[in-house]
């Protein structure tokens, strides 16, 4: 099979080789279990050496290659305040729901050890000392602490920016060039992948038996998903918009051909053409603020990811064992924003994030590589949702700017 033939029926291939990792967990034939579980391991290794680096460069080149402080003081004003309103909104809906839907069906265990954390480390204070580790080697040693690196790398981006401009150009470049090559080494991690979800999906079949409610349970997390991002999209971007004076229905109306387009193309950088000319020349938005805000948000506006990474870290975890409370949860909505913020470029960029996180937590995948054959429709319906809020937050500024 050559690379051409490989790339173009990627799609094809991944939904085979989820479907025949299905049909050989069902059977469960021991030889195809037991090769199964050596490719999970395999592509587990990958994901853990990927991983941490993955976090830190993704954060700390996005952040770092702003053109100066000033900017940010300006994106402080206006977009990134609704960029990160309407990103904490998201992953709160989803949080809300997750507990509502609970599609491990363990609500009462979570309430119940309210006092424990993720990291077991017997009380808040101690959770918050270990935020800030005593040296570098320890944050990004074995089971990094995920909290610390993205603290790690809002400082360094900061740093940088204060920096003098030499000196800050060396760094944005050698930053953007490390982002670069993590990016290339994910790329071939993920042409990989049908290789590992005929792994994880094996393993997760050929657990069915003992745990019957895993199906229903993914089920559920579709809804959790799903319904996370319609109540962003109808219920809370159009609110902010009433709110601001500005018809929700009509600005959808000029709108629709842009979010068309990105839910069939699911990309938001292939979508900004048409974004811009909706802007513009069918909702009156003027093309000093489209030509700021559009592309900024393109980069950093991720609703639909954050909701995602959100419920998908809960639920692949909690499926194994891990308990959160309250605390846990509302730390990880910031986490997620700010992963979200750094999202920008990278190929299935909320999937691979939030293996990553996974990873870094010591989480089992194979619940997460069932959930990707799921994850070509959730991609299509978050790409709409995060240019749809692209084009609200654009709509705000240049409202309030006019007044």
């Amino acid at each position: 099979m050559n690379s051409s033939f490989y790339r173009k029926h990627y799609t094809l291939i991944t939904f085979l080789a989820a479907i025949a990792g299905a049909l050989c967990g069902y059977m469960a034939v021991p030889l195809m279990v037991s090769v199964a579980v050596f490719i999970s391991k395999l592509f587990v290794n990958m994901l853990e050496l990927l991983s941490v680096p993955l976090i830190f460069f993704s954060i700390v080149a996005t952040i770092s290659g702003m053109e100066s402080f000033d900017e940010m003081k300006v994106l402080g004003q206006k977009v990134l305040k609704y960029t990160l309103l309407t990103t904490i909104l998201s992953a709160a809906v989803g949080l809300v729901l997750f507990l509502l839907i609970n599609p491990v069906s363990v609500v009462d265990e979570i309430i119940d050890t309210s006092n424990q954390t993720v990291s077991a480390t017997g009380s808040y204070l101690n959770f918050i000392v270990n935020m800030i580790p005593s040296n570098i080697v320890k944050l990004f040693g074995e089971n990094g602490n995920v909290i610390a690196i993205v603290l790690f790398a809002l400082l360094v981006s900061l740093s940088v920016l204060r920096l003098p401009a030499k000196q800050k150009l060396f760094l944005q470049e050698f930053f953007a060039s490390l982002f670069a090559l993590m990016l290339q080494m994910a790329h071939f991690v993920i042409l990989l992948l049908p290789v590992g979800i005929f792994g994880f999906v094996t393993q997760l079949f050929s657990s069915l038996a003992s745990h019957e409610h895993e199906l229903s349970s993914l089920i559920w997390y579709s809804v959790c998903i799903l319904l996370a991002n319609v109540i962003q999209g109808v219920l809370i971007l159009p609110l902010l918009l009433w709110y601001k004076g500005i018809s929700p229905v009509e600005y959808f109306k000029h709108t629709t051909q842009a979010l068309t387009m990105a839910f069939l193309s699911k990309s938001s950088n292939t979508t900004l053409p048409v974004t811009m000319s909706c802007a513009t020349q069918k909702a009156g938005i003027s093309k000093r603020v489209a030509s700021f805000v559009l592309p900024l948000c393109t980069t950093i506006n991720m609703n639909g990811c954050a909701a995602f990474m959100l419920i998908t870290i809960l639920f692949v975890a909690t499926s194994n064992g891990i308990q959160f409370s309250l605390f846990d949860m509302i730390v990880w909505i910031f986490i997620v924003t700010a992963a979200a913020i750094g999202n920008a470029g990278i190929p299935m960029g909320c999937y691979f994030l939030t293996s990553a996180f996974l990873v870094s937590m010591d989480v089992p995948l194979y619940l997460l590589g069932a959930i990707l054959p799921l994850y070509a429709f959730f991609d299509m319906v978050e790409t709409a949702l995060n240019v749809w809020s692209d084009l609200v937050v654009a709509a705000v500024i240049d409202k309030e700017l006019k007044q």
